[in-house]
């Protein structure tokens, strides 16, 4: 049986910053913590209180502070990349 594993080159990712924004009530969460620390590079796992996995595509009160850290962050991290 083939199995497919989407975290098994996240190391490859690097130098690339990534974060993983994570709802604290997704069943999904697991996966972002095993997957980060074989990230390399610039690296964030932000954390948002009470959001499921789904929450964090479209309602705005889990979302909007996704957003926000995403923009921070990769301002931080891109700026005057390319």
């Amino acid at each position: 049986m083939v199995s497919f594993d989407a975290f098994r080159f996240v190391e490859l990712i690097a130098p690339r910053p990534l974060l993983m924004a994570v709802g604290r009530e997704a069943v999904t969460s697991r996966m972002s913590v095993e997957a980060f620390p074989s990230a390399c590079g610039p690296k964030e796992l932000h954390w948002i209180d009470g959001a499921s996995h789904v929450d964090l595509y479209d309602k705005e009160r889990h979302a909007g502070p996704a957003v926000a850290e995403l923009t921070d962050f990769f301002r931080a991290h891109l700026a005057g990349a390319g």
